[in-house]
């Protein structure tokens, strides 16, 4: 048991981002930038994270679904924001997304496939959006290919947490341990919006 609960801590730090700036697209170029900017970002990186696990926790389809939901619906909140959309309490919002689908994945809520996809959707069109208002001199596709394929990356490690923990400690127990790997992301949500 030690060695497993060791092992699962051992994954979730893989998770870790370093705390220091986004690349510069003029020195880096617009895709690293792009594939940089949410893994600097501890908002982001919780909740997409948190949908990984709670796609985990709900199995199916879910596993491939809501991140593909969220990824989506991310690239229209991106153009929405170039294209000049204004859209009020974006930061708010992507505290809140952090904290709701982790709590969701705490207590393991079941819903349809299709809810969950629009629960995450709409959390997503806010981080896409503030993405969007954060791309600076970097070239909008390819900004927003490299956030696409990094926030796919972090939803890959939140499935693959979920599937692990399950895997290693097997039934009820997995899906506990799993669920309070939720729980640990909304409560990193709240000391976040509580500017810890």
């Amino acid at each position: 048991m030690p060695k497993r609960l060791a092992a699962a801590f051992s994954l979730m730090s893989l998770s870790v981002a370093p705390a220091f700036a986004h690349l510069n697209p003029d020195e880096h170029g617009s895709l690293l930038a792009g594939v940089s900017h949410p893994l600097f970002g501890m908002d982001h990186i919780l909740a997409m994270v948190a949908v990984g696990l709670w796609a985990a926790l709900l199995g199916g389809r879910a596993l491939w679904l809501l991140p593909a939901a969220f990824v989506a619906t991310m690239a229209v909140g991106f153009a929405a924001a170039i294209a000049g959309a204004p859209l009020p309490f974006v930061e708010p919002v992507i505290l809140a997304s952090v904290v709701v689908i982790g709590l969701l994945a705490a207590i393991a809520l079941k819903v349809p496939t299709w809810a969950g996809m629009l629960v995450v959707g709409v959390f997503a069109f806010f981080h896409g959006h503030a993405h969007g208002g954060e791309l600076g001199s970097a070239g909008a596709l390819s900004f927003g290919i490299g956030f696409a394929l990094s926030t796919a990356l972090l939803h890959a490690t939140g499935v693959g947490l979920g599937l692990g923990i399950g895997g290693a400690f097997g039934g009820d127990t997995g899906r506990l341990v799993t669920r309070i790997a939720g729980a640990a992301t909304a409560l990193g949500g709240l000391w976040l919006a509580l500017g810890a």
